[in-house]
């Protein structure tokens, strides 16, 4: 219809259903309050795809397919095939051929893959799910990866971090298009943020690092990680393994590419993530997790996060309606 916003899903088997139905649903409530989207969805073939949930997805057509004008807003679902096999090339195709005729290009979680591939975020900036950011960066050294945003807008393309991070996006596509007061009554009626505080850190797992190849380095990982609430200045480490603070610091560059001061911190929020996502208080989260104070540890939460951490034990500690223990919480 004249008027309407016109927004095409990208769909392909193996695809995420939640990058699809989550962002729909927002542009679908957006509608309730006198928004226009009009949705379509195309698959390079024309035909139906497998959803990694096993579901079969009808679709509208392929890209050839729909009103003569072009659509207003493209957006590339996710799903981990594209993370882990070549972008197939009727893919690559698709989106290369809605690229001159779209307003917005947009991808959800690793849907960057498949942007990437076409050649649409080179010289961007530009996210992905955290799992994969680092993949992204290494596959095209072309696209400027910023790993702990939950999306990213460069000019006319954007991209979100994992799954949930593209209702996000989606809300934001609604509040550039009508602006606020009609976000807003969407996020209401979707029980969701208009902005959620902090990046994906927050939702990322312990530190994933490869175990040191250097005997003297991997003895003082393993004791960090082991015990980190145990003093771990740069100094007091290389006594441990005797060694000078100058060799141990070259040790954790060379294998690491990081300080031993940042490593520790590192191991330290992780140990702390973890505590408090079983629902320990603060005060003993900071203690046992070797940050000596909880002021302290809410310093290192809020600059690594973007979040406190009785903000990070409410989010994650439980799904269940009595989410905070009483306790030492700041």
């Amino acid at each position: 219809m004249a008027g309407d916003h016109r927004v095409v899903f990208v769909v392909f088997d193996g695809m995420k259903m939640l990058d699809l139905a989550g962002p729909a649903e927002v542009f679908a409530e957006a509608n309730l309050f006198g928004a226009r989207y009009a949705l379509r969805r195309v698959s390079p073939s024309g035909k139906p795809v497998l959803t990694s949930t096993g579901m079969e997805l009808p679709v509208d057509g392929t890209a050839e397919d729909g009103p003569g004008a072009g659509p207003d807003t493209v957006i590339v679902v996710g799903g981990d095939v594209l993370a882990t096999h070549p972008v197939p090339p009727e893919l690559i195709t698709t989106i290369q051929s809605f690229r001159p005729r779209a307003r917005r290009m947009v991808s959800i979680c690793t849907g960057s893959f498949a942007l990437a591939a076409a050649g649409v975020l080179a010289g961007r900036r530009a996210t992905t799910h955290w799992r994969h950011a680092r993949l992204l960066a290494c596959a095209h050294p072309d696209v400027h990866v910023q790993p702990d945003a939950l999306f990213v807008e460069d000019d006319g393309v954007f991209t979100s971090a994992g799954v949930s991070a593209g209702i996000d996006l989606a809300l934001a596509l609604v509040e550039q298009d009508h602006g606020p007061d009609l976000a807003r009554d969407v996020a209401r009626g979707l029980v969701m943020f208009m902005q959620r505080p902090g990046g994906q850190s927050q939702f990322s797992a312990p530190l994933e690092a490869k175990p040191p190849r250097t005997p003297t380095l991997r003895r003082i990982v393993d004791l960090i990680a082991a015990q980190p609430a145990l003093d771990h200045t740069v100094s007091t480490l290389a006594r441990r393994v005797a060694v000078s603070p100058r060799h141990l610091a070259r040790l954790f560059a060379t294998e690491l590419n990081t300080t031993p001061a940042k490593y520790v911190e590192q191991v330290r929020l992780d140990h702390a993530k973890v505590l408090l996502a079983a629902g320990h208080g603060v005060a003993e989260t900071a203690r046992v997790a070797g940050f000596g104070s909880a002021e302290t540890m809410r310093r290192t939460f809020t600059a690594r996060l973007g979040i406190s951490p009785s903000q990070y034990r409410t989010r994650f500690a439980t799904t269940g309606p009595g989410r905070q223990k009483p306790g030492n919480d700041r």
